[in-house]
């Protein structure tokens, strides 16, 4: 079937990070109606379902979640309710492509993993030493974790942004994101405490893991290191050999990779230049890829 073509090609190609992390969440969400609807065909019992849901979202007791570590990561990719997964998808796609841009596959894919494990750290803590969040015990699922990272951290990144809004206009995405934020301080007293604390958690990882990054610090590379491992280990290829050089060897190429990726000062006033006259909007990708890497010296 070509559809099943198209998912095989999505995710063999390693430069995709954004659409496999899409189509993961849609297949799991299809996957999951499928199942709960022909578990009910089957028991005619609604809630036939939730045995598998409790084996893959983040239970609210400590003691549950050591038996299931594997939870603060499968919940990230689960949904039920459509607007649930639109809203979420669709702040994915618009946020998450401008981390892409700026950042790379791996940082956004970084992102999305450590935003899951913070927000989940977030709601396990909170309902375990805050007394408003003490009742029956509880689970959480869905992406609005990871997402709230990426969104908190595309406008940390690049907080005069501007997406244009039906019915309101060009708006920096550094007010929806405060707006995203605030929503989830409100509705803390609502409905789903859990999931708005969650949320939190994912944001201020998002809002760390940038501030770090221009400190020079990329809170991303365990996460890196392992999905390196496990692709090497899935694909079968041999871990690389270091081989040590002299110093005379390593000098021409340290000063030949310098040279290409510090952009030269000259350069950078020019592009300084070019946003005072026409706004940042104005550069070109390579131009905004430049003046980040020198933002980062």
């Amino acid at each position: 079937m070509s559809i099943v073509n198209d998912i095989r090609t999505a995710f063999s190609r390693r430069d995709n990070a954004l659409n496999q992390l899409l189509l993961l969440n849609v297949l799991v969400f299809v996957g999951f109606i499928l199942l709960r609807t022909a578990l009910f065909l089957a028991t005619q019992d609604r809630n036939a379902h939730l045995p598998i849901l409790e084996w893959l979202a983040v239970p609210s007791v400590p003691r549950t979640l050591l038996t299931r570590p594997w939870t603060l990561l499968t919940y990230s990719f689960i949904h039920f309710d459509f607007f649930h997964i639109l809203f979420n998808l669709l702040n994915l796609y618009w946020f998450g492509s401008l981390v892409r841009e700026y950042l790379g596959d791996r940082r956004l894919v970084s992102l999305y993993v450590l935003g899951a494990l913070v927000g989940a750290a977030f709601y396990v803590l909170a309902f375990n030493f805050i007394p408003a969040f003490r009742a029956a015990p509880a689970i959480l699922y869905g992406a609005s974790a990871s997402v709230m990272a990426i969104i908190v951290a595309a406008a940390t990144l690049l907080p005069d942004y501007t997406f244009s809004i039906i019915l309101i206009g060009p708006v920096r995405i550094k007010y929806i994101a405060a707006v995203v934020v605030l929503v989830s301080i409100a509705g803390i007293n609502g409905g789903n405490p859990g999931g708005e604390i969650a949320h939190l958690g994912g944001a201020l990882l998002g809002f760390v893991f940038i501030k770090q990054l221009h400190a020079g610090h990329d809170l991303g590379r365990p996460v890196q290191a392992i999905g390196d491992w496990i692709g090497n280990l899935l694909s079968g290829r041999p871990n690389l050999r270091v081989t040590h050089r002299s110093r005379a060897a390593e000098a021409p190429n340290a000063a030949r990779k310098s040279a290409s990726i510090k952009p030269e000062q000259e350069e950078i006033d020019g592009i300084l230049d070019k946003i005072s006259r026409s706004g940042y909007e104005s550069l070109s990708k390579e131009e905004k890829q430049k003046l980040f890497k020198a933002s980062q010296k």
